[in-house]
């Protein structure tokens, strides 16, 4: 299980530390890494990104717009990212100005995948979706 959340500084080559409990969790050192929803990064497993990205093809159809649209936003930006030996790994720059990351990141253990974020964003998120997510608890 990936869990946890934990703040790091990109570095000025835009790679991001990836923590250690989340790498020990992972087989291999390469991931994907692609757009996810809310202006956050998302980092899958290799096994896990074959499955979700096979269910989104098998569950949406070329000829509608918005299967079209979710192919294009998550699965087309898709790319590998290799952890390297010091545990950073590399974000694309087109990845970095989606998300706005500048500086300091939230990295953020979702149980089968990473989301990566602004710090800035994320706690802006935070805020804006509080009244929201106390519903959501008590639902």
């Amino acid at each position: 299980m990936i869990t946890g959340e934990y703040r790091y500084s990109l570095d000025e080559k835009g790679r991001l530390m990836i923590p250690s409990k989340m790498r020990a969790e992972i087989a291999g050192n390469v991931m994907i890494l692609t757009r996810g929803v809310d202006r956050c990064l998302w980092i899958f497993p290799i096994d896990e990104w074959k499955s979700i990205s096979a269910n989104i093809l098998a569950s949406t159809s070329l000829f509608q717009e918005k299967a079209r649209l979710i192919q294009r936003r998550i699965i087309a930006p898709a790319q590998e990212a290799e952890i390297d030996k010091s545990g950073r790994m590399s974000i694309p720059q087109t990845l970095r100005e989606y998300a706005h990351l500048k500086k300091e990141c939230i990295v953020l253990g979702m149980l089968r995948y990473v989301e990566i974020w602004d710090e800035e964003t994320y706690m802006r998120y935070l805020e804006s979706t509080e009244d929201s997510f106390k519903e959501a608890a008590e639902e």
